[in-house]
């Protein structure tokens, strides 16, 4: 297994950044490989399943395997190929750290890992 860790802070109250993150329908906005992502059941839960489409018209399932609202919340990959963690902190009341934990059986692309997490970043804090 390889894994890489990043850890950003974003200039938002943590209540918003998990909510933005663990709705689908954000996805796209800072994961531009995806034009839309679903879930089985709203709200979410344990074995909740994501569905994302990418750009190429492909479909992929993750299911929802840990969730600790407003603290953390696990993806993985049906197939158990990779799994994907994010664990918010409160720093302040409009300030969060995200802990973004990527584990892969595959080879890991850090840059991309590091694209996604700034995008999420540049959304949260552009967001009105």
């Amino acid at each position: 297994m390889n894994e890489i860790k990043i850890e950003i802070q974003i200039q938002r109250p943590l209540v918003e950044v998990f909510a933005f993150t663990i709705n689908p329908k954000n996805t796209p906005k800072w994961v531009h490989s995806i034009v839309i992502e679903e879930t089985s059941e709203w709200p979410v839960k344990v074995g909740t399943i994501y569905r994302s489409k990418n750009k190429a018209g492909d479909w992929s399932e993750l299911v929802l395997t840990a969730f600790e609202e407003n603290k953390m919340f696990t993806l993985t990959k049906k197939e158990n190929k990779y799994h994907v963690t994010y664990i918010f902190t409160p720093i302040n009341p409009d300030l969060t750290e995200l802990e973004y934990i990527w584990v892969d059986n595959g080879e890991l692309k850090e840059t991309y890992i590091q694209t996604l997490v700034d995008n999420l970043k540049s959304v949260m804090e552009s967001e009105v």
